[in-house]
């Protein structure tokens, strides 16, 4: 029986990849993806651009089990488009497996995306009732299907009819027979950053893939923003309003968790914020311990920042096993313990007899948290103190993270502090407040996401049998 004995983290989203104007497109975009594959890692694909002509490879599993050298030589063209998926809508199967390459009247389109659209069954259903057919089950198709409906030829107007029709969190890669696209919506929820190799651009959704391939990071792609990149010339649309591009959505939980701590991501280094995290965390919960624990990887940098405003000494207590893939032969009984083992390691002698305050990045639903706390008890921790540098994760998320469901929330299924911490079998736990985590971001508290611990909701997801009609009515965000 396959397991996903990391069935308790929220999963990646997505990963974007695009570069234009270079001769190694394509290899540079299997490292694009590679610098990213903790952004997905179910499914991936790359489609490159020779003289106008589009040819994809995709396949399920890991950048490195994906592709070989003799698929990438195949994938010839001087400019390319890459993915790693985690399904948030759409089933785990191949053919929806990005990019998506669909040939159309007005040409031959691939695209990559990265969020959720909150409309899309609307959309879907007004788009087949009217005859569409579609290939696969992902939200992302719809995006084509628009463009497919406009009544413009024009490759550049079909798009921005379709991006004023559809609602949520969406950073997407596209290129036709002739250039490479970068889109962000209005609200900015998903990264979106510009990069340059000498004469070539490049896209991703982190700049640790830019670091990787020698590129210079030069900017985000504004929200609301379109850039066309044709050979070496880039060229700049807002295709929303002005009033709406100035309100802004930026998704927190890319800086408490989802991007590598080398990016930069919505201006700021993501190392230095979770370490800002952990210096607030410290503030607000002084813990009287002898070593301060880091869950690897994603809460080091909060635990450093921990260890130094508390001056408690940080001590790598649990140790991580690289070299387990996404998924472990495991027998039924007892497999999620059995899968935390496999993937983390009680340093004993280091531990043994100690008051030790654990830092993570966040408690979703709670199951591995209360494996790991009893092993630590087991490994002879005299006390356990549970510190998450976020708030506590209490509503799902619309906008393309895997917790659709209140139900399977720690935070909201106990009604209080004390309860989750008994169920935890902590010493004592403690969350980093909204404010707090908000008061180390540099964009101001209002620019950025906070449904899954406030509920607001910046865009409402839509009734599922609300009337749609694409000529009579923009259900874009806002004004246009």
């Amino acid at each position: 029986m396959h397991k996903d004995i990391c069935n308790d983290r929220p999963k990646e989203y997505c990963g974007l990849f695009g570069v234009a104007n270079h001769k190694n497109a394509s290899w540079l975009t299997y490292l694009g993806l590679y610098a990213q594959q903790h952004r997905g890692e179910e499914a991936c694909g790359i489609v490159a651009n020779h003289n106008g002509v589009l040819t994809v490879h995709k396949n399920m599993g890991l950048v490195n089990e994906a592709f070989d050298e003799k698929n990438l030589s195949a994938l010839r063209g001087n400019m390319a488009v890459g993915h790693v998926r985690y399904s948030t809508t759409g089933s785990s199967v191949l053919k929806n497996a990005q990019p998506l390459l669909i040939d159309f009247a007005k040409g031959t389109v691939c695209i990559a995306h990265n969020g959720n659209l909150v409309n899309s069954l609307e959309l879907r259903q007004y788009l087949e009732q009217s005859g569409s057919i579609f290939q696969t089950t992902t939200d992302s198709e719809l995006v084509i299907h628009l463009m497919a409906r406009a009544k413009s030829k024009n490759i550049e107007q079909s798009l921005i009819f379709a991006l004023k029709r559809i609602r949520g969190a969406y950073s997407l890669v596209m290129m036709d027979n002739h250039q490479l696209i970068g889109i962000r919506d209005p609200m900015g929820f998903r990264p979106l950053n510009l990069g340059r190799i000498n004469n070539s651009w490049c896209l991703a959704s982190e700049t640790c893939a830019f670091d990787l391939i020698g590129a210079k990071y030069i900017r985000e792609v504004e929200p609301g923003e379109i850039v066309f990149i044709s050979k070496d010339k880039i060229r700049s649309v807002k295709f929303a309003g002005e009033k709406l591009r100035n309100k802004h959505a930026f998704c927190t939980f890319e800086h408490v968790y989802f991007s590598r701590p080398d990016s930069i991501i919505f201006g700021e280094t993501v190392h230095a914020v979770r370490r800002k995290f952990g210096e607030q965390l410290a503030r607000e919960y002084p813990i009287v311990a002898d070593l301060v624990v880091p869950v690897p990887d994603s809460g080091f940098s909060a635990a450093l920042g921990y260890s130094k405003e508390s001056r408690i000494p940080l001590e790598m207590g649990i140790i991580r096993n690289h070299y387990v893939g996404r998924t472990f032969i495991q027998p039924a009984q007892d497999s999620r313990e059995i899968g935390a083992r496999v993937k983390f390691n009680i340093l004993k002698d280091i531990l043994r007899g100690k008051r030790i305050v654990v830092v993570d990045d966040s408690i979703v639903r709670g199951t591995t948290s209360k494996i790991r706390v009893r092993n630590l008890r087991r490994a002879g921790a005299k006390e356990v103190h549970l510190m998450i540098s976020c708030p506590a994760h209490r509503f799902p998320c619309f906008y393309g993270i895997d917790f659709h469901r209140a139900s399977e929330l720690i935070a909201n299924k106990y009604s209080s502090l004390e309860k989750i911490r008994q169920y935890l079998e902590v010493d004592s736990l403690g969350y980093l407040s909204l404010e707090g985590m908000l008061g180390c971001l540099k964009c101001g508290s209002n620019n950025y996401c906070t449904a899954c611990w406030t509920g607001k909701y910046p865009i409402k997801a839509e009734k599922k049998h609300s009337k749609f009609s694409l000529e009579s009515r923009c259900c874009g965000q806002g004004e246009f």
